[in-house]
């Protein structure tokens, strides 16, 4: 049986390209041609194409005109944008505008044929994970910032009471204590939610390259610069950018972001016209900044501007009582993710991991959440505990295989002091309202859950 071949929508004034495109491309294709875009909308409509290929510039309607329609009646449906040299600015707003990609014009037939198979490949994964993505994304505002703890519940207030201000926002916090987290809820609660959100790690993009990255550059900027290429402050315009581990960026850069903190505008290397955007940026480091700018690591006029409001997100170490709802919501996440069954983790394994010290915090949690579910077997816990040295100091180091001199450790002494008082004042509680498990958590202020787990731990009986 004959292999049934992709459709394949062509939309693009030119007789020439519509030609070359379909010789080309109908060995594993079915071509469909429209040669404006009226018509192309229609074919969309009727014959339901895989891909479209959409020429940014035609008559009567721009291709971005038919993109936005094309996305109104299918916004899964994937556009490979078609542009000539010189087309920037429409580039970035197509990409705005949800098309997948692009390609230069003139092309190399091989070269389109690479892009539409990446294409499908991307469509196929997004089938294989349509039902698990929808189970994900559709969390509450507290599965996203996961926590009952003071701290956790004021962040929440704070992302709430900024996000829709125009306000730059630096978050601060060790490796792993959910940075990006952050600045995606404060997008997400904006007025911005539906334009770009940008991520960029400044410290994992070499220096000569990340002025590029950020700012784009002009043809003949450099050796290779053969196009204009948008950078990712272009983008994100009317949207957001995070640049994460802004304490690594460079000098020189420093001032060039200065200038688009200020004044919203920036030139691409090798530009002589200035670029006017309107971007949100949210900030991130677990540098100590303070020590940066006693060595002038850091200049002073950009620290200043960049703590218009800060959030400090603590270690896991510090907010202790959110170990078991964190557990719980990346117990349930891969038990879908990878199709397996774990409900819950024994008394032994809970207090273990909410006694540890979490050197990469909710990371490193999650991580090790993610093992137990694909080898289904909790008792791994202590061995991989192991494998991790812990970098705070001595006093504050995970107790887990260290030998200790028996009857003198002050921390074990203190942990069974607040466990027994703890212990005694939730079964006082529970008491008092004739065990009304929720009403006890009220007044506990600790969630439900948490009760629960707590009266596992010390197994405290009665209805």
């Amino acid at each position: 049986m004959a292999k049934e071949k992709i459709r394949l929508l062509v939309i693009d004034d030119d007789p020439k390209v519509s030609w070359a495109l379909t010789e080309g491309l109908s060995p594993n294709f079915e071509i469909l041609s429209a040669r404006d875009g009226q018509e192309g909308i229609e074919l969309v409509s009727t014959r339901k194409p895989e891909l479209v290929l959409l020429d940014i510039k035609m008559p009567n309607m721009s291709g971005l005109e038919v993109l936005e329609k094309i996305k109104s009646l299918d916004s899964e449906l994937d556009v490979i944008m078609l542009s000539g040299h010189g087309d920037t600015q429409n580039v970035v707003e197509s990409i705005r505008k949800g098309a997948s990609e692009f390609i230069n014009k003139p092309f190399d037939i091989k070269e389109v044929e690479i892009h539409l198979q990446n294409a499908l490949e991307k469509n196929r994964l997004k089938r294989e994970v349509f039902t698990l993505r929808k189970e994900l994304t559709e969390k509450s505002d507290r599965d996203v910032l996961i926590g009952d703890s003071p701290i956790m519940t004021q962040i929440r207030s704070i992302i709430e009471q900024i996000a829709d201000s125009d306000l730059t926002v630096l978050v601060r916090g060790e490796s792993g204590t959910g940075k990006e987290i952050v600045a995606r809820k404060i997008h997400a609660l904006s007025s911005r939610a539906n334009e770009p959100f940008i991520k960029v790690n400044c410290a994992a993009i070499p220096r000569d390259l990340l002025e590029a990255e950020l700012f784009g550059y002009d043809k003949g900027a450099f050796t290779g610069a053969h196009k204009n290429k948008p950078g990712r402050f272009e983008i994100a315009n009317k949207g957001t950018i995070f640049l994460d581990e802004i304490g690594d960026m460079h000098l020189d850069l420093q001032s060039k972001l200065l200038q688009v903190l200020e004044q919203q505008e920036f030139m691409r290397v090798g530009g002589i016209q200035p670029i006017k955007v309107d971007v949100r940026i949210i900030c991130a480091t677990n540098r100590n900044l303070e020590k940066a700018l006693e060595t002038q690591a850091i200049r002073d006029d950009l620290y200043y501007r960049l703590n218009e409001i800060t959030i400090h997100l603590p270690p896991l170490r510090e907010r202790r009582i959110d170990v078991p709802l964190l557990i719980e919501f990346f117990l349930r996440r891969y038990d879908l993710f990878y199709n397996k069954i774990i409900r819950n983790l024994t008394p032994r394994s809970m207090k273990i991991l909410q006694e540890y010290n979490w050197p990469g915090n909710v990371r490193q949690l999650e991580n090790l959440i993610k093992q137990i579910v694909v080898r289904e077997d909790e008792g791994v816990i202590p061995d991989i505990l192991k494998l991790y040295t812990s970098p705070l100091p001595e006093e504050s180091a995970p107790s887990v295989g260290l030998p200790k001199e028996k009857g003198y450790s002050l921390k074990k002494r203190i942990s069974e002091t607040v466990a027994r008082e703890e212990k005694r004042l939730i079964a006082e509680v529970l008491n008092k309202t004739n065990w009304n498990r929720r009403k006890a958590a009220d007044i506990l202020e600790i969630s439900y859950r948490s009760l629960l787990y707590k009266i596992k731990e010390y197994n405290l009986g009665g209805e």
